[in-house]
């Protein structure tokens, strides 16, 4: 278990004073260096093979089987950028006095990203928003803005009832030293109490039930309003407001120093903010709503650091900011130093993560390993941002200047008229913003696209994990939205790959060459559906056929087979273990990939395409954090959630279906003519497909709940299954 920690340790820095950090290597890295160079060496043994095979034979099955093996060894080469420097590091919180005095911390602007309230409810970004204001940080350093980009007033009417509970909530708190600031998770977690608890849990509950009713019914009762300042602001949702159709909405539901909470104390700005949109204006989804509330934020508070926050990913830890003052205030980190990412851990995953949810590989060992080199890539949360990473050069409105301190009241005329117009969807008209300036626009995947310019620039990031999770979030628990969700990463991700700027050529030239295939290996990760979709089908098919494709057990190319698989496999499942991952998690994370293979990135080719000759079909499509009871239930029984007749679900269930008919025929081959040395390839493929298939076999055939899989879908999926056997046993002439 030495994998993880690191090789070395000092007490002091350079300038004497104690160390606020430090970095170290993971002891694995010389091992994951001679493995690398060894596995390289039969990967290029067994491309040679296959080329040679090519040339002998010109068959579509040696040229499929190639372009396999070829893109999974561009993969695998991506992914050294990951084992070559993998990275460790602690911080010591204890020694930021000697650095710094809080009244001399940075400001701190806090934004909060939200989209729909019937998929993402507002009570859950209210819980967000109250565990960030409870930060242990000095609260006329703090704010924090909410984007609605749905434009409801239900999220708006939820934040005025979060800024009535927080000035009971906040110092609740810090009276009591409570480290969960979340109210949902803290009231659920059995807390000790103390004697103002019931009343602040009663409380809660009251704001969560009004917030929840209005919700259900989609208005806002009168009762619930009890102020003509809140009537005014609820007021400009008229006939003619529509999500995509609106002006800019502003309201400042609390200003530092003027609005105490019960014990007189300031608490944190906190301001609502839904961007202007119309129907013939561009408005770039989560990258455009980022840049409005930079430049929002810039008029009122212009913090010189920035925190973005998905609308479920709420404060686990209120030290988390001074976590980040750690390497921000060190005199001896790199100037160019441009953000602190934290990985996203999600609560709520069920004990085997039936769906992969956790992506631990991403956020426990990959970033890790983009750490020795020029820094992690930003995860569209929990990423702690110097504001002038944002600006190329001078801010094209003095107003906006990143270097300027505003002293105004965020209510006044003056700041809020700038607001307004800089919150309007014509402002960035002939501008820099999303191109050199601000979260960058050209893919749905606005976060990986814009670190990677970032790092492009020369800036650097580092990844912070502590013991502790600094945020907690949200992982979908429905098959269904989980592969909706990777089809739109994977449109998202496709456009990153084939632009100017593709990490693969970009990236290597500009940032350095490991940090460029790490950036390269996310982009291209749709091509992942290339082999898989081959190695699921085509030697099944050709054991349908009686027809063997792969070496004989006693040449030696099978153990060359045997190597790569089960090198792969074993270092896959050795750095899952290492990073706290267990093995029954670690098998269905490898069967959700193979799933998001054949499934979500496929898709996301096609999606791509049309795309791209003009023939958009898709549209971002927010992923739902609801679910329905019945639907919790059996996802906490560790219970596949299929239900709705979906296309993605096809090619799940024909490979299923192919798998299964091709491992009764290679059996019958055996038991008829003893061809278990020609075929036993084939047959370990199809029985491992097999195996990763079962919760679809059990959702075809054993199940009678509503999650179980549509008769229609496992009908159109016998018949393709059909059509591709007779096609491809007539084409390839098998």
């Amino acid at each position: 278990m030495g994998g993880g920690e690191p090789t070395e340790r000092k007490s002091t820095g350079s300038h004497g004073l104690p160390l606020l950090h430090t970095r170290a290597l993971m002891r694995r890295t010389p091992a994951n260096r001679v493995f690398a160079v060894v596995y390289l060496c039969v990967i290029l043994a067994l491309l040679y093979h296959h080329f040679i095979a090519l040339l002998h034979s010109a068959s579509i099955v040696s040229f499929l089987i190639l372009l396999a093996d070829a893109v999974l060894a561009f993969m695998w080469v991506t992914t050294l950028a990951f084992r070559m420097c993998p990275t460790e590091r602690q911080i010591f919180i204890e020694h930021l006095e000697h650095y710094a005095k809080e009244s001399n911390y940075p400001g701190l602007d806090v934004f909060i990203c939200t989209a729909d309230p019937y998929k993402e409810p507002p009570i859950d970004v209210v819980n967000t928003a109250l565990s960030v204001m409870a930060y242990d940080y000095p609260t006329e350093k703090l704010s924090v803005y909410v984007s609605d980009d749905g434009g409801s007033q239900l999220t708006l009417f939820a934040f005025m009832e979060a800024a009535r509970f927080a000035s009971h909530w906040l110092p609740y708190c810090k009276k009591n030293k409570i480290v969960e600031r979340c109210p949902k998770a803290y009231f659920a977690s059995n807390p000790s109490w103390f004697p103002e608890t019931d009343q602040i849990k009663s409380m809660y509950e009251r704001m969560r039930d009004r917030v929840e009713n209005v919700v259900k019914r989609g208005s806002i009762s009168h009762h619930y309003i009890p102020n003509q300042r809140e009537i005014e602001a609820l007021s400009r949702w008229t006939d003619e407001f529509t999500p995509q159709n609106h002006p800019p909405v502003i309201q400042v539901l609390i200003e530092c120093g003027k609005d105490k909470d019960i014990t007189g104390h300031g608490m944190p700005n906190l301001v609502y903010i839904s961007r202007e949109k119309r129907m013939d204006s561009p408005h770039h989804f989560k990258a455009g709503a980022l840049n409005v509330l930079l430049r929002v934020s810039a008029t009122m508070t212009n913090a010189p650091v920035i925190l973005t926050l998905d609308s479920d990913m709420y404060s686990n830890d209120p030290q988390t900011p001074l976590r980040v003052l750690c390497y921000l205030l060190d005199p001896s980190m790199d100037p160019k130093l441009g953000y602190v990412q934290f990985p996203q851990i999600f609560h709520g995953i069920n004990k085997s993560d039936i769906y992969g949810g956790e992506l631990r590989h991403v956020f426990q060992v990959q970033m890790s390993g983009m750490d020795g080199l020029a820094g992690p890539q930003h995860v569209g949360s929990g990423g702690f941002f110097r504001r002038k990473i944002f600006f190329g050069g001078p801010s094209e409105t003095p107003e906006m200047n990143q270097d300027q301190l505003t002293n105004k009241s965020i209510r006044s005329n003056v700041a809020l008229a700038m607001a307004h117009h800089v919150a309007g969807c014509n402002f960035e008209n002939q501008t820099k913003w999303g191109t050199k300036m601000g979260f960058r626009y050209g893919s749905l995947v606005e976060d990986l696209y814009t670190s990677h310019q970032l790092q492009c620039e020369g800036w650097k990031s580092i990844n912070c994990k502590p013991k502790r999770p600094a945020f907690l979030g949200n992982s979908p628990l429905n098959l269904h939205e989980l592969l909706n969700q990777t089809t739109r990463w994977s449109v998202g991700l496709l456009e990153i790959a084939f632009c100017k700027y593709s990490p693969i050529i970009y990236g290597v030239r500009s940032i350095n060459l490991l940090s460029g295939l790490g950036f390269a290996y996310y982009a291209f990760w749709p091509f992942w559906s290339i082999p898989l979709t081959i190695y699921a089908f085509l030697p099944q098919l050709a054991l349908l056929n009686s027809a063997s494709i792969f070496p004989r057990v006693s040449d030696p190319w099978f153990f060359i087979y045997v190597f790569l698989f089960l090198g792969a496999y074993g270092q896959d499942n050795l750095e899952f273990i290492l990073s706290g991952g267990t093995t029954v998690r670690w098998w269905n994370n490898q069967r959700m990939w193979m799933m998001r293979g054949l499934s979500s990135f496929s898709f996301g080719w096609i999606e791509y395409f049309l795309k791209s000759i003009g023939i958009s079909t898709f549209g971002f499509k927010v992923t739902s954090k609801v679910v329905q009871e019945e639907q919790s239930k059996r996802y906490k029984q560790g219970i596949f959630e299929f239900g709705v007749a979906s296309p993605l679900f096809l090619p799940l269930t024909t490979a299923a279906i192919i798998n299964l008919a091709s491992f009764l025929r290679g059996i019958a081959l055996v038991l008829k003519q003893g061809r278990v040395e020609d075929l036993l390839l084939q047959m370990l493929l199809a029985g491992f497909g097999m195996v990763n298939c079962w919760p679809i076999y059990e959702a075809m055939v054993l199940r009678t709940d509503e999650g179980k899989l549509p008769v229609k879908i496992t009908l159109i999926s016998i018949v393709l299954a059909w059509a591709l056997y007779r096609l491809l046993a007539s084409s390839m002439a098998f």
